[in-house]
């Protein structure tokens, strides 16, 4: 059994978000340092502060159920309540992946076209233990393929979605706490001007960019957690997703075989629109979407 939060009015719950995510971001500044964000050292440290904050965000989540007083209960239903449990656990950590990389069908084919090595090279790479040896090795790969996607969709969909689908609703949600996350990304900014990393209206106009597309992966990875009732998926593709970047549109329209490349970017988005609502279809997942945060609606019905 999930936690109840229907106590909560919007005057709470969007409070109570933003505290989170300014805790969340405010994080990566208690410590002081006069050095860039991708210096091994500030990254050793935020991995610390964030994982603090990570770790207590669930506890955040409780002090606001309806189920305190039953600790018992409470505290056996936190953890069904942010989407870690292990019913349909194999189909929620297969079945969003693949529809994340049909999306991505456009920039997979144009990698592979463009890629010195055969299918058969490249598999043996990925089976190859000592490249992952050198993946985990690597402190920018841990940060964006393990750290930031396990504590961002932890704290940002785990832990914000309950809190606002008693204020907005399970549909709206998936729209609103997206907000959340487009703008703890504006902290960029902050050190982009700092160290001059351009012009003010490109660094401003960069924001503004990414906060459109991370606020719409938001709304994706959201959608993901509403409907499967897990928070494997959403962390797997947040992490597929940091590893292909953003689609290289210009690139693919200057390549020799540009037809065939848009041809797999057009394919793709309209497979994975016709695939989104059949793939995440809550009985794959042993009807686990949205029962976890106490709503009686599907999300996207």
């Amino acid at each position: 059994m999930a936690l109840r939060f229907e106590q909560l009015s919007c005057a709470q719950s969007v409070p109570a978000c933003l505290l989170l995510a300014c805790l969340y971001v405010g994080s990566l500044y208690v410590w002081r340092h006069e050095m860039p964000r991708d210096h091994p050292d500030v990254i050793k440290r935020r991995f610390t502060s964030v994982l603090v904050v990570s770790a207590l965000a669930p506890f955040y989540l409780w002090l606001w159920s309806a189920d305190q007083e039953n600790q018992d209960q409470s505290w056996g239903s936190l953890l069904e309540t942010m989407g870690i449990h292990t019913r349909g656990l194999l189909p929620a950590i297969v079945l969003p992946l693949l529809l994340t990389a049909v999306l991505f069908l456009g920039p997979i084919v144009q990698l592979t076209l463009d890629c010195p090595w055969d299918f058969v090279s490249g598999v043996k790479v990925l089976i190859e233990p000592r490249f992952w040896a050198l993946c985990v090795s690597d402190i920018w790969w841990v940060r964006n393929h393990v750290v930031a996607p396990l504590t961002e969709e932890l704290v940002f969909r785990a832990c914000m979605l309950p809190l606002l689908v008693p204020c907005t609703g399970p549909t709206m949600a998936v729209f609103a706490c997206p907000l959340f996350f487009g703008v703890a990304h504006f902290h960029h900014v902050i050190e982009q001007l700092k160290f001059k990393q351009g012009s003010v209206e490109m660094i401003l106009l960069s924001a503004a960019f990414q906060f459109s597309y991370t606020s719409v992966f938001g709304a994706y990875t959201a959608f993901l957690f509403m409907r499967t009732g897990h928070l494997v998926g959403p962390v797997l593709c947040h992490s597929f997703c940091n590893q292909m970047g953003f689609p290289p549109v210009a690139a693919a329209l200057e390549h020799p075989r540009r037809s065939a490349i848009a041809g797999c970017y057009v394919s793709g988005l309209v497979l994975f629109l016709l695939l989104l609502h059949p793939v995440t279809q809550p009985a794959f997942y042993a009807d686990n979407a949205f029962g976890l945060l106490g709503a009686s609606a599907t999300v996207g019905r």
